[in-house]
């Protein structure tokens, strides 16, 4: 089945808890302050699009496509990424909440995050390859048999990362945030 072609369009403060956002291939498209939590995207396709100030708070996004889009101001809460369709997928953060998410097992080089919450958030099996996060708080975030090779996290916060379980080359840190390097040993620095 063929999805209908949504191209260069703008949607404004539409709320999708009443209004399911139709089935299609949306291509350049902006959506803003527009609420799609707890709904049902799946199967849809978002190409190049922008999403200003919406919440995708507990979305079901099983099979959803998103090639480069871009999420700003956005509250993603919950958000199973995991679901969405892996070809192509690449997405860029701009001071978004995406605490409680989840990369597992995605292949997302060269995404990029910026001023964003990612307490919680699962990167377990995901592959970050010359990913950026910049002033980002990865609290509790999860980084399990993760590639995170020439990623960049020296200017985030409150990083714990085993580096026998995970594969850090030329990954970049801080020297302050290096420290969480060393937190799977229980070792007592001062």
């Amino acid at each position: 089945m063929s999805l209908p072609f949504i191209t260069d369009k703008t949607f404004k403060s539409v709320n999708y808890t009443k209004d399911e956002l139709p089935k299609a291939e949306y291509d350049n498209c902006t959506f803003i302050n527009c609420d799609f939590s707890d709904t049902y995207i799946t199967n849809i396709s978002f190409l190049e699009c922008t999403f200003i100030d919406c919440n995708f708070s507990s979305v079901k996004a099983k099979n959803t496509t998103y090639k480069e889009a871009v999420f700003n101001n956005c509250k993603l809460l919950g958000f199973p990424f995991h679901d969405c369709n892996p070809f192509l997928f690449s997405i860029t953060c701009n001071n978004s909440m995406l605490n409680l998410s989840s990369f597992f097992n995605l292949k997302m080089k060269h995404s990029y995050f910026k001023d964003c919450q990612l307490k919680k958030t699962d990167f377990t099996n995901a592959d970050l390859t010359q990913s950026v996060f910049n002033n980002c708080d990865l609290q509790q975030a999860v980084f399990d048999n993760s590639i995170l090779n020439m990623v960049n996290f020296r200017t985030s916060r409150n990083i714990t990362i085993n580096p026998e379980k995970n594969r850090l080359k030329n990954a970049k840190f801080s020297k302050e945030n290096a420290l969480g390097l060393l937190s799977s040993y229980f070792l007592d620095i001062e």
